[in-house]
């Protein structure tokens, strides 16, 4: 069985956003325009459609990851932050953001909270699983029509090659 570990995470994430843009709960508010997704980001994204990217990609990590929360998220999501002369330091990524778009998620019942023992947070629901996995099959089988499948080399039968009558050395 195909699952959304089998593709390419960059493709998965960018067909999820797009079917994302479908779901009815999920939209960009309107201060996302002015954003930026971390501290550690000197600018806000250039894509337009970012929010659904970053959705599609919290919508992955939290099926990757069981019950997750924002805190760790943030820390996921989270980069170096350049403070010129002085050395790069980890920056976690914006709380709000993260903390957005999981009740987005969980509005549109793709997440649901829960807790496993000790540990809770958020973890994906079968709607949820089965748009991560319906868009891995579909890259899959995108995957194998544009590869070629390579034919087998036939090697040609290698001719007998003619024996020499070996020569005797003369003794004088």
């Amino acid at each position: 069985m195909v699952n959304f570990h089998d593709c390419d995470t960059n493709k998965l994430i960018e067909n999820v956003a797009v079917e994302l843009k479908n779901v009815e709960g999920i939209s960009a508010p309107d201060w996302s325009a002015f954003v930026k997704t971390g501290s550690h980001v000197e600018r806000s994204p250039d894509n337009p459609d970012w929010w659904y990217v970053r959705s599609a990609a919290v919508l992955r990590k939290v099926a990757n990851l069981g019950p997750v929360g924002t805190s760790k998220l943030r820390v996921k999501f989270g980069g170096r932050k350049n403070r010129g002369a002085r050395p790069e330091r980890f920056r976690r990524a914006s709380g709000k953001i993260i903390r957005v778009v999981l009740q987005q998620l969980e509005k549109a019942q793709l997440v649901k909270q829960v807790a496993k023992g000790v540990h809770k947070g958020r973890i994906v629901t079968p709607k949820g699983m089965s748009i991560l996995d319906k868009q891995a099959i579909k890259l899959i089988k995108e995957t194998k029509k544009e590869v070629p499948k390579a034919e087998p080399k036939v090697e040609p039968k290698a001719k007998p090659k003619e024996e020499k009558p070996a020569e005797v050395p003369k003794s004088e």
